[in-house]
């Protein structure tokens, strides 16, 4: 029986309320300004590269390079900053990125040979820094056993999705508008003072494992010693999510070919915001709903519709070179893409230990730079062997997959003692909804 003290938190639990927790400015406006390059990379690698080349499928594909670095290696940037504190790996890390960024650039204005583009494109990839998982790991920290977790989770997904509305946007118009090479020099510069100012909030950042109270911390939580990879429910939600990446990656370059083809690029950054500002809308409204759902039944619903919408917007695609009718049609997907990512981070508030969570959280958002490593590599292929509008094949392929992935090992994703209880999650010590 829910008693009255949670009945009222749950009726409390809004944006405004969320936003009144203690020290929590500290850390989201210098995370809201780091976090903004992350959606301006790839965009601006497929731009300055496909200038340089001439070739989208070679512009996907050095950008692919780029994804599928930062989703393999980043994560353990994730691991490190659960052990040692999140300051101590992001300084280090963004000076990295910044100078393999202007190493990335310098070789594709100089016509370098092919290869070093792709071995500049490893390192810049890679040092990535992952600050949308940090600030999510500081929630968690300061919302511990909160039904607020809700609405931080939702908060946070709005936060991401306007990056992803504001990002390419800003990213095709320096790289058209001033110069090719312009959208990396502005990733690379204000990731670099965002990024900082962020480490330098260390009063907020979660409590690092350290060495010797690793083992303690293990069991206390009960958290595992190897990768949170060992946790079978947080593959489940990997896949999802690289699905969802590829619909990011797909209508990136796919939006860019598209633009091109009827000889107005500048629209590709309105277009890819029509996309990105439908995800962010979205997000918007399942923070404010009181969901009576379990998270794992909302994802294998919400799913389906995502599948659905890609299909149409890939079907129009086919059917001739208009730009309003994609652009409703992106929209539509932008919407049913937010409620699928933000019941993958609610899922993984339940299944992973908190000690390891800033790991998992990396994982995810590294998986959707896979997807969008390999949506940019397959539209690209497509849009340069059987035109533009084949690109738009690539988010219906790339969901397709994951949902049957979802579908046949759904059982992974049910919490802990049976769905009931999530010990350090969503709805903290409150009964997880049951159809």
């Amino acid at each position: 029986m829910t008693s009255p003290a949670t009945s009222t938190a749950r009726q409390r639990a809004g944006y405004g309320q969320l936003l009144r927790t203690e020290g929590a400015w500290s850390f989201l406006l210098p995370g809201f300004l780091a976090r903004q390059p992350y959606a301006m990379l790839t965009i601006s690698i497929v731009l300055l590269v496909e200038h340089t080349t001439g070739s989208f499928g070679l512009a996907g594909a050095v950008s692919a390079t780029a994804g599928v670095s930062m989703a393999l290696i980043t994560p353990q940037s994730g691991r490190l900053a659960d052990r040692f504190g999140q300051a101590a790996v992001l300084v280090p890390g963004v000076l990295l990125h910044a100078v393999a960024v202007g190493t990335l650039t310098a070789v594709a204005l100089l016509d370098a040979p092919l290869w070093t583009l792709f071995l500049a494109a490893v390192p810049a990839g890679a040092t990535t820094p992952q600050i949308s998982p940090m600030v999510r790991a500081r929630w968690a920290a300061r919302l511990d056993r909160s039904p607020l977790m809700t609405t931080a989770a939702a908060f946070e997904s709005v936060t991401d999705e306007f990056t992803f509305v504001v990002g390419p946007v800003l990213a095709t118009a320096l790289c058209t508008g001033v110069h090719p090479a312009a959208g990396l020099v502005a990733e690379a510069s204000v990731s670099l003072v965002g990024c900082l100012v962020f480490a330098a909030q260390r009063r907020t950042q979660p409590e690092p494992s350290g060495r010797r109270a690793a083992g303690r911390t293990a069991k206390r939580e009960g958290a595992s010693p190897t990768s949170v990879l060992a946790l079978p429910g947080l593959r489940v939600l990997i896949a999802g999510m690289l699905g969802i990446g590829t619909v990011f990656g797909g209508m990136q370059v796919s939006l860019t070919a598209f633009t091109d083809s009827i000889g107005q690029p500048g629209v590709n950054g309105v277009m890819y915001g029509a996309f990105a500002g439908g995800n962010m809308l979205a997000a918007v409204a399942v923070g404010v709903i009181r969901w009576k759902r379990a998270p794992q039944r909302r994802l294998l619903t919400g799913y389906p519709v995502l599948v659905l919408a890609t299909a149409s917007l890939a079907t129009a695609a086919q059917l001739g070179p208009w730009a309003l009718l994609l652009g409703a049609l992106g929209t539509l997907t932008g919407l049913c893409v937010a409620p699928c990512m933000i019941t993958c981070f609610t899922l993984t508030e339940t299944l992973v230990p908190a000690a390891s969570r800033t790991e998992a959280f990396t994982w995810l958002t590294g998986s959707i730079s896979l997807g969008q490593a390999t949506g940019s590599t397959v539209a690209g292929q497509l849009a340069d062997g059987a035109g533009a509008e084949a690109g738009f094949l690539t988010p219906l392929l790339g969901t397709g997959l994951a949902l049957a992935v979802l579908l046949i090992f759904r059982g992974a994703l049910t919490p802990p003692s049976n769905g009931r209880v999530a010990a350090r999650g969503l709805g903290h010590r409150e009964a997880a909804a049951v159809d």
